[in-house]
């Protein structure tokens, strides 16, 4: 029997969307929801712009930010998987050199929980180029230490993190493929992600939207080969694996998909069930995640616990403010990046979502932006 979803419901969320953009809190999405694996709403709603002059189609090419994580974390669960090394393996180990100050304590599932210790670091120098692997990998590794013993706080790693575990990928990978590479033959084909590159492939430029980060987020993300303060976005030989994706919204979905279906899709087996299972369970406890609750104190509000399992924010059980929306099951999870992107899967209810949105939000905004939405899906849920 089909599971069902209420029409008159997701019209209203199509609704609530377009009042948004009318409202000018962002310009535009592109959204995918899906209940046991049937489509039932797929649509582009606004632009790509403020004046509302590039429409948005189902097949626009965002950068997707923070989501990328999820692609690495996805290749860490895999080489886990193949005996590459365990969760429990000290980063030391894989990178020799990344030793003393205390960095010799951190395991590998640290990195995936953002428990590690580090202080959390958007930039190591102002203005520094993030397009080349290799330059941002050695400085990390030279030069970022613990400030925190392992798992004594939750503080979101912008980038130490997954510089560290894509270090580890590349050092650990049989074929000794590139980043790029080991995403393109492990995520992208088995999944037939045709849209979903590691920088701006070519012949997906045209379809690119640009970010509009309208003085959200400051920070530069610079370039070597493509001029501008956030050229590394439009750079199509970046490879920055915390933050260098670019996807369409139908490809989004086909990642998230994967995982609802226990790690297998187009007959090929992703991720086991067994690892999926533990990486989805809370492995934070009731600590708060620091970043994020610093910024809502911003805003008087009270800090949420982080709830994060192994390279997935997990829903959980407060009632607290949640991207995922409060209606979701505790075990629900999934990944978002900076103020456009998000995809969660709520198992007990069998659904996916998948969200790509142009005109970048604050923290905040886009916490109650998608806390709204989800709510409203997961009502649609007959």
């Amino acid at each position: 029997m089909a599971l069902k979803m209420d029409r008159a419901r997701l019209d209203a969320v199509r609704q609530t969307i377009r009042a948004d953009i009318t409202a000018g809190l962002y310009h535009g999405v592109v959204i995918q929801v899906a209940r046991g694996g049937e489509v039932h709403l797929a649509e582009a709603i606004g632009a790509a712009d403020l004046g509302q002059t590039s429409p948005l189609t189902m097949d626009s090419v965002f950068n997707i930010f923070s989501v990328t994580k999820a692609f690495t974390n996805l290749l860490v669960l895999q080489a886990v998987e193949q005996g590459r090394f365990a969760l429990t393996t000290p980063v030391a180990t894989l990178i020799p050199e990344f030793t003393s100050r205390g960095r010799e304590r951190i395991l590998v599932w640290h990195l995936l929980s953002h428990q590690a210790g580090f202080p959390i670091i958007f930039e190591l120098q102002p203005g520094w180029f993030i397009d080349d692997f290799a330059a941002v990998s050695r400085m990390v590794i030279a030069e970022v230490a613990p400030v925190d013993a392992p798992c004594s706080k939750v503080a979101y790693s912008p980038l130490v993190n997954h510089v560290l575990m894509a270090e580890a990928l590349l050092r650990t990978d049989p074929a000794r493929r590139s980043y790029r590479r080991i995403v393109q033959e492990d995520i992208l084909d088995p999944l037939g992600m045709r849209d979903t590159s590691v920088g701006l492939r070519a012949d997906l430029a045209p379809r690119k939207v640009v970010p509009d980060f309208r003085g959200n987020y400051p920070i530069g993300h610079r370039s070597r080969n493509t001029p501008g303060p956030n050229g590394a976005f439009e750079d199509p030989q970046a490879e920055m694996p915390w933050v260098g994706i670019v996807s369409t919204t139908p490809d989004l979905f086909r990642f998230a998909d994967m995982f609802r279906t226990g790690g297998t899709a187009n007959g090929t087996r992703l991720l086991s069930p067994a690892m999926l299972e533990l990486a989805t369970r809370n492995h934070t406890g009731e600590m708060v995640n620091e970043l994020y609750a610093a910024r809502g104190r911003e805003e008087g509000i009270e800090p949420a616990p982080a709830y994060i399992g192994l390279g997935f924010s997990v829903r959980g059980t407060a009632l607290c403010p949640h991207m995922f929306g409060t209606l979701a099951s505790p075990r629900s999870f999934g990944n978002y990046g900076a103020g456009t992107s998000l995809f969660w899967v709520d198992p007990q209810r069998d659904l996916t979502f998948a969200c790509l949105s142009a005109g970048v939000m604050g923290h905040n905004d886009n916490m109650r932006r998608f806390q709204k939405i989800a709510d409203m899906v997961i009502s649609a849920a007959d």
